[in-house]
């Protein structure tokens, strides 16, 4: 977005201008949709949701916006990525739930214990890459604004470095340094939730 067009916009925001909220929707919607979605999955049904509550939070949170710390739209993301990250700790409190009372509804059939869920179990392996993708989602959410814009466009999205470069009017040499910088703190924050295996997802890409 031209500059300039989105300092009126961010006068129109700031002053409660409900023109200014329609064109920001109007430019964003479908964008921050594709965050969110590529965050959670494509076939979440809970991508709706989410990308609702980020707007809502924006709105209620517009004058927090610092045009000096980035733009309008790295702003927005970054308020859709925190929803995401709330959105999985939500689900891992539900599950933490969820397994407790599963272990309350094991049955005992001829002295061994078994639960009643136990045929329906995915397979191992599906199960496995389906916890990686959740990981490295969830990680993706926790890294800073910038980081998970990175990676999410290089890894998720296949954009080469060269096009970020000129998108961000940076130099290829600069893109790869903070892409370096990128790659290990997705590192760090992986190895925090669980051990080894990101490179299923940076898989040695440059």
């Amino acid at each position: 977005m031209d500059p300039q067009h989105e300092q009126v916009l961010y006068r129109g925001l700031t002053e409660g201008n409900a023109d200014a909220w329609r064109q920001v929707y109007d430019l964003y919607a479908r964008p921050i949709w594709r965050v969110v979605a590529r965050l959670m999955g494509a076939d979440s049904a809970d991508v709706a949701d989410v990308v609702q509550e980020a707007f809502l939070a924006a709105a209620g949170s517009v004058r927090t916006f610092d045009p000096a710390k980035g733009s309008l739209w790295l702003w927005l993301c970054g308020i859709a990525r925190r929803h995401v990250a709330l959105h999985y700790r939500r689900l891992g409190q539900q599950s933490r739930r969820l397994e407790i009372i599963r272990k309350m509804q094991t049955t005992s059939v001829n002295g061994e214990i078994r639960n009643r869920s136990e045929q329906e179990s995915p397979p191992e392996a599906a199960l496995a890459a389906s916890e990686l993708a959740t990981l490295v989602r969830t990680t993706l959410t926790e890294l800073s604004d910038e980081h998970g814009a990175l990676l999410t466009a290089r890894y998720l999205d296949d954009v080469s470095v060269e096009t970020i470069a000129g998108v961000e009017q940076s130099s290829v040499a600069a893109v790869r340094s903070r892409l370096a910088r990128a790659r290990q703190a997705f590192r760090d924050k992986f190895r925090r939730l669980c051990s080894g295996a990101e490179d299923e997802f940076l898989g040695g890409v440059p």
